[in-house]
């Protein structure tokens, strides 16, 4: 055999080896694009919304009030009823709320200031600042028909009720109710009457 035909031997074996490499490169190359583009998980898919807005959802489905939404309350009118403030015994007042203005008269005493009311969840949260006061109170307000009730929430230094529908009195106490006592089985002797 000739060299030259050795070389062109040997030259086709190597570029057949060659191809047949790159071909396989190529083959395993596309295999590993389509599994990772099959099996890898992507990021397009739809996120999970939280939970609270779920919740949220659920709640105005059933009937529930949405504590996002919050309402200005207009309290605007005249109120006579009774004030009391601390452990001071309770006082005729009248109270005259105008927008956001207010006015409150207790016994020789008159008071004015701003008041602002807002609703969340059927809850009527009050601020009032009084002219000349150091800082505003924090109420809570209840208002059926012509009644209103103004009361201190908890942690307020000052602590202040304002009632229309007398809603101060004391409460009465439930009655005790006593237990009879057992009768007993039996039939027992009457000592009987002697005539003199």
């Amino acid at each position: 055999m000739r060299k030259s035909t050795i070389y062109l031997f040997v030259l086709g074996v190597a570029v057949v080896a060659l191809t047949a490499l790159a071909s396989a490169g190529l083959v395993v190359s596309a295999q590993n694009t389509n599994s990772s583009m099959t099996m890898a998980p992507t990021n397009t898919a739809a996120k999970k919304k939280p939970r609270r807005r779920k919740a949220m959802a659920g709640m105005m489905a059933t009937g529930r009030c949405d504590p996002t939404k919050q309402e200005q309350t207009d309290l605007s009118g005249t109120y006579t009823g009774k004030l009391k403030h601390g452990n001071e015994a309770a006082v005729d007042a009248k109270l005259t709320i105008t927008g956001n203005n207010f006015t409150g008269t207790m016994g020789t005493e008159t008071h004015s200031g701003r008041i602002t009311a807002v609703t969340t969840c059927g809850y009527t949260a009050v601020t009032m600042m009084m002219e000349g006061a150091p800082r505003a109170m924090s109420l809570r307000a209840k208002k059926v028909g012509d009644n209103l009730t103004l009361t201190s929430v908890p942690g307020e230094p000052q602590m202040v009720t304002f009632s229309t529908s007398g809603a101060m009195k004391a409460k009465p106490r439930p009655r005790k109710h006593k237990a009879k006592a057992k009768a007993t089985t039996g039939t027992q002797a009457t000592p009987a009457k002697t005539k003199q």
